[in-house]
């Protein structure tokens, strides 16, 4: 992912701050060699205390001999995007039509050590972790190793520590475009009004007030 300073986070808490508030992404995975690496749509659960993201898989899941050869993955994680028409982005003193389409998005990539978890309790410790983040109203039996009613089901998982080891982020919103494109942009998004402007236009006038 190319990162420009101008799109790059103010700080920790820029990317933390976001991250905070999303728990789906995408795990990739090298493959063996020659064939693509593995990218598996998940659900998981982000600890920055403990520097963790916590997941689980179906246990007959392609990807786990690719996983158990080669730990180093990276978790990706996009949201708050939008198209942005060429017009709203020309420069002030040139015609509309000169102006470039161009995408803006949020998106921090954590690179992990994957940590394989098959022990039955540490399973179910894992899965319970998960719970509370999703359904914090409870309303489901807590997972205990050898119990019903999930007991006999957490041979079928295999749970997923992801270690992080380092990150990178980045928040696209025309940070580089002039005062007034960026206003325009800014007016654009606000009257059109479509699904993920109101994200992207708070992205792009918090940063321009940074």
């Amino acid at each position: 992912m190319l990162i420009h300073p101008w799109d790059a986070p103010r700080d920790d808490t820029e990317w933390q701050s976001w991250l905070a508030g999303r728990d789906f992404g995408q795990l990739a995975v090298n493959g063996p060699a020659g064939e693509p690496p593995f990218v598996q749509p998940l659900h998981f659960v982000y600890d920055p205390d403990r520097g963790e993201a916590l997941t689980h898989l179906a246990r007959p899941n392609p990807l786990w001999p690719a996983l158990e050869a080669a730990p180093e993955v990276v978790l990706s994680v996009v949201d708050d995007y939008v198209f942005v028409p060429g017009p709203w982005q020309a420069p002030p003193d040139g015609p509309a039509e000169h102006g470039t389409p161009t995408s803006f998005y949020a998106a921090v990539q954590l690179r992990c050590r994957a940590h394989i978890v098959d022990d039955p309790t540490a399973k179910a410790t894992l899965l319970n972790r998960q719970v509370e983040h999703f359904q914090p109203e409870g309303g489901s039996a807590r997972a205990t190793a050898g119990e019903a009613p999930y007991g006999r089901l957490l041979p079928g998982i295999r749970g997923l520590r992801l270690e992080v080891t380092g990150v990178r982020a980045k928040f696209k919103y025309g940070g580089r475009r002039p005062t007034e494109v960026r206003d325009r942009i800014a007016a654009e998004l606000a009257a059109r009004n479509a699904p993920g402007d109101a994200a992207a236009l708070g992205h792009l006038l918090r940063r321009r007030a940074d």
